[in-house]
């Protein structure tokens, strides 16, 4: 029974704080550019629409298993996996999807970091006026001069571990709850004031139309499986965070409306990302389709020529921060929360000891991007011939460990934990609506992650499988 476990790491004050704080770990820098170009690019509001299906039948079912597990468990996800096995009578080989969220935040956040380092890196150099009339090559130069200087990252990347490590070490009410109460609201009204210099830019519809207009003409196989991959991986789930924020829940909290509220907060911040970075992409003739270039060295050159470009510049790299922020916290608790339970320290202890690990394990990213910039370790497997470290890294987790993690999580919650234990933990009874859960996480959910493995690994090629490229 959930009622007779607690948390030796207490637990949030209410619902809205973990809406926040599950907000706040969902919510990255992928929400910031990567789902408004991907909306843009297959189809504008007609993708959003088959995102949002992907979210209720991906998404949203497995954060509510990784939440009920967690909150069942009330232990870091590696004791929870293996309190949860010896509860249901199952192989204790189960804790070790508990090892493998645990592992995979703690990669993540390592390079996580050292992204996160350019932003506050940016914010600094909006702050000085830099990009103020700066040319292409101009902004290119100052991105290379960054990431080409070890030093200069690594005093970045140092800084934005410290400020991850100070939150997590005050613990769970006084260090993430009060962060998450300040940081997630002011994302959004960073965001609002974006969206409101954008609507002054003078293309602002052009942009509301590249990522609204629907056009189902554009949406294809590859749209269909681009939304269900990216349905999976932006709310933060097979990492551990989501377990073990769910380890803090009260009892009578509603997974399910809880879930639910976070996955369409999540899709509203990436939209209101959109409605701020493309009418400025847009009005300055600038390529909308640059990836991550598109934060770092397009942008600062649009900020750079538009009127109060410095200070909104300044404002947009601020919010990068804050996102990346929030999610490094929940990246690294699944750990902190191991070493308190297992060995004795002090959350003090426990956030130094895992700061410094993430941090030496981020120098390897740190050095993919200058000194070992052309020292590729797999370069005899043909598909990681030119993959540097830090790709390796980033293969790893989000190809590999995420959607795996993922689908245990799944065939955990209903093929393993009893019916009964899952019915008292959703507190819907043994409703339609915990059989169209039960259903979901039992055959449908299952199916699309395994999908969406098998493509993002390339190891199956579902478009051209079927014969369904244009």
């Amino acid at each position: 029974m959930s009622e007779t476990r607690k948390s030796i790491h207490g637990s949030w004050s209410g619902r809205f704080a973990f809406i926040l704080a599950a907000t706040g770990s969902a919510v990255g820098l992928g929400n910031i550019w990567k789902f408004p170009y991907i909306a843009g690019e297959n189809g504008g509001g007609a993708f959003v629409l088959v995102y949002l299906l992907c979210i209720a039948i991906i998404g949203i079912p497995i954060m509510m298993a990784e939440v009920m597990l967690g909150r069942r468990g009330r232990r870091s996800p590696i004791n929870t996996m293996t309190e949860l096995a010896k509860e249901a009578g199952a192989h204790p080989g189960w804790r070790w999807l508990g090892v493998a969220g645990v592992l995979a935040g703690f990669l993540i956040l390592s390079y996580y970091a050292v992204i996160a380092g350019w932003a506050l890196a940016y914010v600094f150099r909006g702050m000085a006026g830099t990009f103020t009339g700066a040319t292409a090559e101009g902004i290119d130069s100052i991105f290379q001069q960054l990431t080409g200087d070890p030093e200069r990252l690594l005093a970045w990347h140092t800084l934005f571990m410290v400020m991850t490590m100070i939150v997590v070490a005050r613990g769970v009410r006084s260090g993430i709850e009060r962060a998450v109460r300040y940081l997630v609201p002011a994302l959004f009204f960073l965001l609002i004031m974006l969206d409101g210099y954008a609507l002054a830019s003078g293309a602002f519809g052009q942009g509301l139309d590249f990522l609204f207009t629907p056009d189902f003409g554009k949406i294809t196989a590859d749209g269909v499986l681009t939304a269900m991959g990216h349905a999976f991986f932006t709310l933060s789930l097979g990492m551990g965070a989501i377990m073990v924020y769910g380890s803090y829940l009260p009892d009578r909290t509603s997974i399910a409306k809880t879930s639910i509220t976070i996955a369409l907060l999540d899709t509203l911040v990436a939209l209101l990302a959109g409605m701020a970075i493309f009418p400025i992409v847009f009005v300055n003739g600038l390529e909308p389709g640059a990836g991550p270039g598109l934060i770092f060295q397009t942008l600062p050159i649009a900020f750079g020529h538009m009127p109060g470009g410095s200070f909104f510049g300044t404002l947009f790299f601020l919010l990068l921060v804050f996102a990346a922020w929030t999610s490094a916290i929940s990246l690294i608790e699944p750990a902190v929360a191991w070493l308190v339970e297992n060995h004795g320290v002090t959350r003090v202890h426990a956030a130094v000891y895992a700061g410094i690990a993430t941090w030496g394990f981020g120098l390897l990213t740190i050095l993919s991007f200058n000194n070992w910039a052309e020292f590729y370790p797999l370069s005899f497997i043909p598909v990681f011939e030119t993959s540097t470290i830090f790709d390796l890294l980033d293969y790893l987790t989000a190809n590999l460990m995420l959607p795996l993690g993922g689908l245990c999580i799944a065939l955990f919650s209903v093929w393993v934990m009893r019916r009964d234990d899952s019915v008292q933990e959703l507190d819907m009874g043994d409703s339609a609506a915990y059989g169209l859960w039960h259903f979901l996480v039992c055959y449908v959910t299952p199916v699309a992650v395994v999908i969406v493995f098998l493509n993002v690994t390339g190891l199956i090629d579902f478009v051209g499988l079927f014969g369904l490229a244009e």
